[in-house]
């Protein structure tokens, strides 16, 4: 693990002009970098803020599971420099967590956000999944319900998905688990839609809802097609005019940085890619996509037909047109991803 740590510390120093701007946010996640050794951490703190031009002020997210959380590493992240937890919580019901393989239980879940609030984060989000065979609507509500009892300020829900070629899609079709159901989700999808509305959550991006001032300002930053730099193996990297991806292999990626080269692949962005990638993720927020900017990047023309396309949507009432932006309605959110498919350009 360390030697791994010393290749993402040399690959930052390698890289240290990809970004121009002041950088807001630092995110550590994919994988489980809760389980760092905290001296790996500060390695990694103290190499970034010598080479980027990192506000005071920034965003500093570290993900974890609720079985990994003690008193112990709390106080040693929060020295470290985090001031913002993004937790796996999944559900607060034992059924829901078994049959996804979860290692945490649900006593864990609810114990680890009351913990971390003890010890000083405020600003914490977690991740809640719907549309599981085991989840009843009753029990959804209920997890929805103990979040705001429990007073986290962000949540990010995901209907379950099965993806090719996993052990859950060999399960499902082997009849050793059951499979999803598209009407649950969309039902769980709306009561989410319902409660946390009523509750004064800001309903930001298809799947994020946030309380008054507690948006996640990283994946915000992401969603506004900001540029972004990634470290380690399958890193991805983005600044507005190309897009690169790291290997995924940890040993050749090793192997490479200590021969100061960066292994990565990359793509230049055509203006239409530009313009595809900006509807699918403005769309996705509350903003939405706004019709100057998809102009900016292209002519009135494709601006024109896209709007032309968007007219069935409006005229449905899945999307309003309002101060030249298009904006998905709570029910254009259950078809987000459609809509947006369907406005793409060729």
């Amino acid at each position: 693990m360390h030697e791994m740590i010393n290749a993402i510390c040399k690959e930052a120093a390698l890289r240290n002009d990809y970004l121009l701007d002041d950088i807001a946010t630092i995110y550590f996640g994919g994988g489980t970098p809760s389980l760092l050794m905290i001296a790996d951490l500060r390695l990694m703190m103290d190499t970034f803020y010598p080479l980027f031009r990192i506000d005071s002020d920034a965003e500093i997210t570290l993900e974890t599971n609720p079985d990994d959380i003690t008193k112990e590493k709390l106080s040693q992240w929060k020295q470290a420099g985090i001031n913002r937890l993004s937790i796996g919580v999944q559900s607060f019901f034992d059924d829901d967590l078994q049959w996804m393989n979860r290692a945490h239980n649900a006593e864990q879940a609810y114990k680890s956000i009351l913990l971390a609030q003890d010890k000083g984060f405020n600003n914490i989000t977690i991740d809640l999944i719907y549309g599981t065979p085991t989840l009843t609507d009753e029990n959804w509500i209920a997890n929805i319900e103990k979040t705001l009892q429990v007073n986290v300020p962000h949540l990010s829900c995901y209907a379950l998905t099965v993806e090719q070629n996993t052990a859950l899609q060999k399960m499902i079709v082997q009849h050793t688990k059951e499979n999803v159901d598209a009407e649950k989700q969309s039902r769980q999808f709306e009561i989410l839609m319902e409660k946390l509305n009523a509750a004064g959550y800001e309903h930001y991006e298809i799947s994020n809802f946030a309380k008054p001032g507690f948006r996640s300002r990283h994946n915000s930053s992401y969603w506004q097609g900001a540029p972004y730099l990634g470290l380690g193996p399958s890193a991805h990297s983005y600044n507005k005019t190309s897009r690169q991806w790291n290997i995924a292999n940890n040993a050749l990626y090793i192997k490479s940085i200590n021969e100061n080269i960066v292994p990565f692949e990359k793509e230049e962005l055509s203006s239409i890619q530009k313009i595809n990638e900006y509807i699918m993720t403005s769309l996705r927020t509350m903003e939405g996509a706004s019709l100057q900017h998809i102009k900016n990047f292209s002519c009135e023309k494709t601006t024109a037909d896209i709007l032309h396309d968007a007219e069935k949507f409006i005229q449905r009432e899945w999307m309003k047109k309002e101060n030249d932006f298009l904006i998905l309605t709570q029910k254009g959110k259950l078809f987000a991803d459609g809509i947006a498919a369907d406005l793409f350009r060729i």
